[in-house]
């Protein structure tokens, strides 16, 4: 790619550029010419990714261009790909509820005084050094299918925000088109008004001609093509103004800086639209199985009575297994360790032959030494499993009044989805009405060209043979223009209307 060529030829250069001059100056110059450096890396890094967008488009920018960059750059979209993203996020938590608990815990401390020996449960006065260590784990076996019942919540809301971003897609793709139609309905304008310009130039420098030769009978017919001419002037600064305010709307909408000097893709346009056959009751019924709003609706009904059941779940007893691992220490455990026994002579004694011998016993020497750590951490260590009921009997009604909340946000999904119809029907409506309005008006207007196109094409043989006055010649030549443009704008009203129609029915065409 471009960008990552000249980036990859910054780096190389600026690299060569800072082995100069490490070499060629001192510690302090080398450091300063090295931010100067990364300063201009990062500017062309940054005004490289600017100009992405706009560099990918070239000199032609075509419709689809318009609706992919809008898409990337729409911040609406990108929100609801994070909403997406949180509800991704939220349905594997639902899932992760599945596996065990694992915790581990241990606790060390220290006692002063006296103290408790854990090893001989004799009290001591000295420093106690003591330490408990647990592995515990826990399954839930049982909980009324609130697992169950969340994972099937969390998946429709998490569809249901795909719905919303599939939603917001097409209405950036709707608003585009409409944006971009208006360009090219701006720009026929402007060459209409420049055409109309033209004739009127034409017809200008005949009279001129013909009052430089003194053969101008009414000095008036000059003015006032002189000053028709001056009012098409105006007409094309306004048309231009207008196409320039189209295209500014249509980069708003792509969020990229605006570029004067683009070109347009026409969009192909018969000399006669057709009829848009089709009825509001065809169209509600399509854009109910079509349109993401009307599916996002309907999936967050489903995931909000699952996430009731899931709820009612809370009045269920639930039973789980557990297992630990549990391990102690202390500094007060010891071990005698037996030594060399050894012959104590003793107070007792035996006579023999009337002498009296005193008694030698053997006694057996200990030494006392500390258990290590790890000695009293493998002996220590005691294993429990087990299954664990929990009854819930009274928990200041949460349980009751978490029901009561599910069921209100099942209501309010429910109100949601019936508006959300309501106001889809409603839309329908007004769109076909606006559309068969539109094509009355298209239709009227070609009729209107038709009738002025042919007087004003007498009108102007009679205006050169000298026949009649400027002043009928003008109101023929306005009353052309004036139902030229009038058919224009027309023609693309009723083009937008079929594309909202389109819309509604899952079939908006880029071309």
């Amino acid at each position: 790619m471009p960008n990552t060529a000249l980036t990859s030829f910054t780096y190389w250069t600026a690299e060569l550029k800072y082995k100069k001059v490490k070499k060629s100056h001192n510690r302090s110059s080398m450091q300063k010419k090295l931010k100067i450096l990364l300063v201009v890396l990062v500017f062309f890094s940054v005004f490289n990714c600017q100009a992405q967008d706009t560099l990918s488009i070239g000199n032609l920018l075509t419709i689809q261009q318009c609706v992919d960059i809008a898409i990337k750059n729409n911040l609406l979209v990108r929100t609801s790909e994070t909403t997406m993203q949180s509800s991704k996020v939220l349905l594997n938590q639902s899932k992760d509820y599945l596996l065990p608990y694992i915790n581990a815990q241990g606790n060390q401390g220290t006692g002063f005084g006296r103290n408790l020996n854990p090893y001989t449960y004799t009290y001591v006065d000295q420093q106690i050094v003591t330490g408990s260590y647990v592995l515990y784990s826990n399954l839930t076996l049982f909980s009324g299918l609130q697992i169950l019942n969340s994972i099937k919540q969390y998946s429709y809301a998490y569809d249901a925000s795909k719905m919303d971003l599939q939603q917001q897609k097409d209405n950036i793709t709707l608003s585009v088109i409409l944006a971009y139609l208006q360009v090219l309905g701006s720009r026929d304008l402007l060459i209409i008004s420049r055409e109309q310009a033209d004739v009127d130039a034409k017809q200008l420098r005949r009279l001129e001609i013909l009052n430089d030769a003194g053969s101008l009978l009414l000095l008036s017919d000059l003015s006032n093509l002189k000053g028709q001419y001056a009012g098409d002037q105006v007409n094309i600064a306004t048309a231009v103004n207008n196409l320039e305010t189209a295209k500014i709307n249509l980069f708003q909408l792509l969020n990229i800086p605006y570029k004067k000097d683009l070109q347009y893709e026409s969009i192909p346009v018969g000399p006669e639209l057709p009829v848009y056959a089709a009825s509001s009751d065809s169209i509600y019924q399509t854009a109910l199985l079509t349109l993401p709003i009307i599916k996002s609706a309907d999936l967050r009904i489903k995931s909000s009575r699952k996430a009731l059941q899931a709820t009612r779940g809370q009045y269920f007893p639930t039973l789980s297994f557990y297992g630990s691992l549990n391990t102690s220490y202390s500094n007060a455990a010891t071990i005698n360790i037996p030594g060399t026994a050894i012959q104590v002579p003793t107070t007792d004694y035996v006579t023999v032959g009337g002498t009296n011998y005193n008694v030698i016993t053997k006694q057996q020497n200990f030494t006392t030494q500390n258990i290590s750590f790890g000695d009293q951490f493998k002996n220590n260590r005691f294993t429990a499993v087990g299954l664990q009921l929990t009854v819930p009997i009274l928990n200041s009604l949460r349980a009751r009044n978490n029901v009561k909340q599910a069921k209100i946000n099942l209501r309010i999904a429910e109100n949601n989805a019936n508006a959300t119809r309501l106001t889809l029907q409603q839309n329908v409506e007004l769109a076909l009405q606006n559309m068969i309005s539109s094509f009355s008006q298209y239709k009227s207007y070609q009729d209107q060209v038709l009738a002025f196109a042919e007087s004003f094409r007498t009108t102007e043989i009679r205006f050169n043979e000298g026949v009649i006055n400027s002043d009928i010649y003008v109101l023929a030549k306005n009353n052309i223009d004036r139902a030229n443009i009038s058919l224009a704008q027309a023609k693309y009203n009723y083009i937008f209307r079929i594309k909202i129609l389109d819309y509604y029915q899952g079939r908006l065409a880029l071309q």
